[in-house]
Order: C-alpha cells, then structure tokens, then sequence
C-alpha cells in the first residue's frame, strides 16, 4: 500500500464529507449548518487499516437490532470478518439489512473510545463488494479501514433513528481511528 496515496485518498474523502454536511442533505438541523467547520477525526493511522478474511454465515436468522429511538431494525449476519489488530486476532461481524439490495456490508461496532472519544451508541463502517454475497468465500479477503469509521446520523439530529452495534461487534480494545465525537 502507499501510504501517501492512502492518506490523501482520505483526507479527499473528508473534505468531500465535511461539505456534505453543509448542504441541503446534511443531517445537521439547518441553523448549525452555517457554523459547522467540519467533523472531528482521529489523525489517519495505517495501522487501523487491515486485511480481513471473510467468512460468509449461512443462515436465515434474522438479527433484530436495537435502535437509538427505542424502535428496531431487522438484519441478517452475512460474514465473520476475521483480522489481526496490533498483535491480536479480532472479529467483527458485517450484516445485510433485510430491506435492502446487496452490494455492501454494514459493520456496526463499539470499542473502548465508544463513549469517551466517539459516540455514545458506537460507530459504523460499511464494506462495498462486487457482485453477490454468493461470491464471498472463506478465500476472500477484503480491507477494513477503521479510518472510515463513521458516527451514524443520530449523532447530529434526534430526527435519525439509528440501530446499536449488536453485543458480538463489540471490541474490547480502543479503535483510535476514523470519525470522533
């Protein structure tokens, strides 16, 4: 990887986002928009960026997560994300909304900054895939960026209803990477 390259994609992707959320889409209520200078991040760290090897679960459970609003939101498990983080093998699990089309994964996770340094309720990460979930075999291996790492809307308005990061996505060590509260 060039890490120079990586880290100006990054800080690109950033700026584009912190425009966004001046905009008419921005899930800021309209009277801070003016103000906003842009969203908190940790300083970008290759460390956070790693290899996960995908294991696709089979299975028609449907996982009923919590939401930020008191309500919830159904998923189905879709992979085992298996990947060492510092000198520790770590496992998050990335789900499907049962409502929507495949094409990309949803990582809802908390870590030890959970609270503390990012959101309350947890952070997500989303994993984009060509093709069908079919494809995905124990083979694949697939870049989790925790520099990604998003707080969900909630974390601005209470007009989002969000779902928590399930008790299985949650890590026991601080993930110091991706977006801060």
């Amino acid at each position: 990887m060039d890490v120079d390259a990586w880290r100006e994609e990054l800080e690109s992707y950033r700026a584009r986002k912190d425009e966004q959320f001046r905009g008419r889409q921005s899930p800021l209520p309209p009277e801070e928009r003016e103000e906003f200078d842009g969203l908190a991040y940790f300083d970008p760290d290759p460390a956070y960026r790693v290899e996960a090897t995908v294991e696709p679960i089979d299975s028609d459970e449907t996982v009923r997560m919590e939401t930020t609003a008191g309500g919830e939101q159904l998923y189905e498990r879709a992979a085992r994300l298996r990947f060492e983080l510092g000198d520790d093998e770590r496992t998050l699990v990335a789900y499907q909304r049962v409502d929507h089309e495949e094409g990309s994964l949803f990582v809802p996770f908390r870590d030890k900054t959970t609270g503390q340094q990012t959101y309350p309720a947890g952070r997500y990460m989303e994993l984009h895939y060509e093709g069908s979930l079919d494809d995905l075999d124990e083979e694949t291996t697939v870049p989790v960026d925790f520099n990604l790492a998003y707080s969900p809307f909630c974390a601005y308005s209470d007009a989002y209803d969000c779902p928590l990061p399930p008790a299985e996505n949650w890590l026991e060590t601080e993930i110091r990477a991706g977006e801060r509260y």
